[in-house]
């Protein structure tokens, strides 16, 4: 099976500062991906790479099969990448329904689409949100709801930065259930997280960076027999 996501010797660049050094990785089509690290080495900026946020300076980032790192992020959008960004950014001025409508499309040409009915079947708290406005809901709230959002884009793959960053326990619990719902469903997924212990649970495969550098990658069985890995890199 071809990847659906294939990066390869990314180098970004802030200024004259390098952020990234070299990264490589792929995700094939279903397939659950977590990329690891502690704050501050590199993971929102390629994520940030990867959907045209930012331009690489070297390296190249191919999504089903064509070169995308040198579009404008709103085409790397439409080309099927949906992104659920570090700090949610829903609009808190429009209700939850609005904000999930205002996203509907079928970037994948899905023959059974995500529907706003689905989206609030898959997450029952958004139904019974609908009318509230997105300022007015829990961080966990947002959360879904940002999930929601790109789920209505009907995207080939789905990248959350950070997704369950300041949430309380039982939250994070009820957005890795999420996830592993949409693996179930065969949507590819890449995470950008912390707590390992549960992703392993849940995903394919991790790559684990550190100051730009992908220092290991392995599947959740490898994983999870290296803990001296999470206290080196993850500091668990």
């Amino acid at each position: 099976m071809s990847d659906l996501l294939q990066v390869e010797g990314l180098e970004t660049y802030y200024g004259a500062s390098q952020a990234l050094f070299g990264i490589s990785l792929h995700i094939a089509p279903g397939e659950m991906v977590t990329l690891l690290g502690r704050n501050g080495m590199g993971k929102t900026t390629t994520v940030r790479s990867i959907t045209g946020l930012v331009r690489p300076r070297n390296g190249t980032v191919r999504f089903r099969g064509e070169p995308i790192h040198d579009l404008e992020a709103d085409r790397i959008g439409r080309a099927g990448i949906g992104l659920v960004p570090e700090g949610r950014q829903i609009f808190p001025n429009l209700t939850v329904r609005e904000n999930l409508v205002a996203w509907a499309s079928n970037r994948s040409g899905a023959a059974d689409p995500w529907t706003l009915e689905k989206v609030y079947d898959f997450c029952p708290r958004l139904a019974e949100r609908q009318k509230n406005m997105g300022n007015q809901l829990s961080g966990g709230e947002q959360q879904m709801l940002a999930i929601g959002r790109v789920l209505m884009t009907n995207p080939y793959l789905i990248i959350l930065d950070e997704a369950t960053e300041g949430l309380a326990p039982l939250v994070r619990e009820e957005i890795w259930r999420c996830l592993a719902t949409l693996k179930e469903k065969g949507l590819a997924v890449l995470v950008i997280d912390k707590y390992v212990r549960n992703l392993v649970a849940i995903a394919d495969r991790h790559y684990i960076l550190e100051r730009g550098h992908i220092r290991w990658e392995g599947s959740s069985a490898q994983l999870s027999a290296q803990p001296e890995l999470w206290h080196r890199y993850l500091g668990v």
